[in-house]
């Protein structure tokens, strides 16, 4: 299985996701893959926020060799599950293409621990929410693995 996290910059949640989703494949044994991306061009080639990675540190989990690319058409054939962060990720990532095989693969990540819910992860940019976004983040990751 070949996962994708996605937000906006690609610099604060996906990073985050990508490295508690690694960190719960490693856990778990599995034969998956994860990495991220944003939407935007904004952060290309930077290190995570600082804030990210002092959080991910505070949970033992290392995200500094991470480093921010954009979303790309292919990402679609490449990866089996593409989990954005937030209704905007979504409506950017569904301009992009307009086969419904690839449309299918993307999903709000907080769907799956808080289903039917449309919960969208805050962007903690701005806010300052790290710990509260690693949280969702762990507990909908977990429901990946449960599921799968």
């Amino acid at each position: 299985m070949r996962l994708l996290m996605v937000c906006l910059g690609n610099i604060c949640r996906s990073p985050l996701a990508e490295g508690i989703m690694r960190e719960k494949i490693k856990e778990n044994g599995l034969d998956w893959e994860v990495d991220s991306a944003g939407t935007s061009s904004y952060h290309i080639g930077e290190k995570p926020d600082p804030r990210s990675i002092e959080t991910g540190d505070l949970n033992g989990i290392d995200i500094r060799g991470q480093r921010a690319r954009q979303f790309k058409r292919i990402d679609f054939d490449l990866f089996d599950k593409i989990y954005v962060m937030d209704n905007s990720n979504y409506s950017d990532i569904a301009s992009m293409t307009d086969n419904l095989k690839h449309l299918e693969k993307v999903k709000l990540i907080l769907e799956e621990g808080y289903p039917g819910e449309n919960r969208e992860v805050p962007d903690p940019y701005w806010n300052n929410r790290f710990s509260d976004v690693f949280q969702m983040l762990d507990h909908s990751c977990e429901q990946i693995v449960l599921k799968n």
